[in-house]
C-alpha cells in the first residue's frame, strides 16, 4: 500500500503567498492549514484549494506550538511541514513520493532550501543550502521549544533529499516590516528567557553582518546580498532594543561575568 502523505501548514497574514504554497502541495493526500489569527485575505486566498482541512488558532510568538498542532491533526503516514511562504517543486514532490515508498526509508528527511530575497535566489551569505528537516513519519518527530527557528526532534535515523524547497519570505513590500517586527519580537523573548546581559549581545548585529556579507561571501549576490545582510542586521538590532525595553519593565539578567 502506498503511504499517505499529509502537508501541515500554519499561516498568519500570508495572503500573498498561501495560494502558491497550497497549489504546490495539491498532490498530497491531505493538507492541514491552521490560520493563526489572520486579519488580511489569507482565508479567502486559501478557500478554493483542494484537499484542505481548515483550523483556526490564535497567533503566537512560539511558532512551534501551532506547527505541532497542525502536525497533530494530520492523518497521513508521513507529514511534511510546509510554511505558507514556501513552495514544493515538482522535482522535490517526486523525490518525496519515491523516498516514502522505499521499503527501507528512515524516519525523517532533510533537504536544502533556496531563499529568494529581493527578487533573487541567494547562493551565499549563509542562505544556502539552509538545510531543513521537514518530512517525517507520523509519531516519529515533534517540535522542540524554541522561540525562533523552530526545530523537529526526530526519533530514529534521518535521510537527505537532493531537490530544494523554495522560500519566498518577502513577496511584497508590506511583508518586510510585518515579518521583521515578528522575528525581532521573538528574538527578544529568546534573550529574555536566556537572561543574557545586554553587553554580551550588543555586537551581534555587527558580527552577523560581517559574517554574512564578507566571510560567507554575501557580496557575491550583488545588491540583494547587501540588502539581505542589512535586513538581518536590523532584525537583531531591533530585537536587542526590544530586549532592553523589557528589562527596563522589570526583567533581570545575569551579569557579564556569570553569563
Amino acid at each position: 500500500m502506498t503511504p499517505r502523505i499529509s502537508i501541515a501548514m500554519i499561516a498568519h497574514n500570508e495572503e500573498s503567498t498561501v495560494a502558491g504554497a497550497l497549489a504546490s502541495a495539491a498532490w498530497a493526500d491531505e493538507i492541514i492549514l491552521v490560520d493563526c489569527g489572520s486579519t488580511d485575505g489569507t482565508a479567502a486566498a486559501a478557500a478554493g484549494a483542494p484537499k484542505v482541512r481548515h483550523f483556526s488558532r490564535e497567533n503566537s510568538l512560539a511558532v512551534h506550538v501551532n506547527k505541532q498542532f497542525a502536525a497533530d491533526q494530520a492523518s497521513g503516514d508521513w507529514i511534511f511541514i510546509l510554511d505558507a511562504d514556501e513552495e514544493i517543486t515538482e522535482e522535490l514532490r517526486d523525490e518525496i513520493i519515491s523516498a516514502v515508498s522505499s521499503g527501507n526509508a528512515p524516519n525523517a528527511y532533510e533537504m536544502p532550501r533556496r531563499n529568494f530575497y529581493f527578487g533573487r535566489w541567494l547562493k551565499h551569505g549563509g542562505k544556502y543550502p539552509d538545510t531543513q528537516l521537514r518530512l517525517f513519519r507520523k509519531g516519529r518527530a515533534r517540535f522542540i521549544k524554541r522561540p525562533v527557528h523552530e526545530r523537529l526532534d526526530v526519533s530514529g535515523g534521518t535521510g537527505r533529499l537532493a531537490s530544494p524547497l523554495l522560500h519566498y519570505p518577502y513577496r511584497s513590500v508590506s511583508d518586510i516590516p510585518r515579518k521583521l517586527g515578528f522575528y525581532s519580537e521573538a528574538l527578544s523573548e529568546n534573550y529574555l528567557e536566556d537572561r543574557r546581559h545586554p553587553l554580551l549581545i550588543f555586537f551581534r548585529p555587527f558580527t552577523r553582518f560581517i559574517s554574512a556579507y564578507f566571510l560567507k561571501l554575501g557580496f557575491m549576490d550583488g545588491g540583494a546580498g547587501f540588502k539581505t545582510a542589512l535586513t538581518d542586521f536590523y532584525v537583531i538590532f531591533l530585537s536587542i532594543f526590544r530586549y532592553r525595553e523589557k528589562l527596563a519593565e522589570g526583567g533581570k539578567v545575569r551579569t557579564p561575568e556569570k553569563a
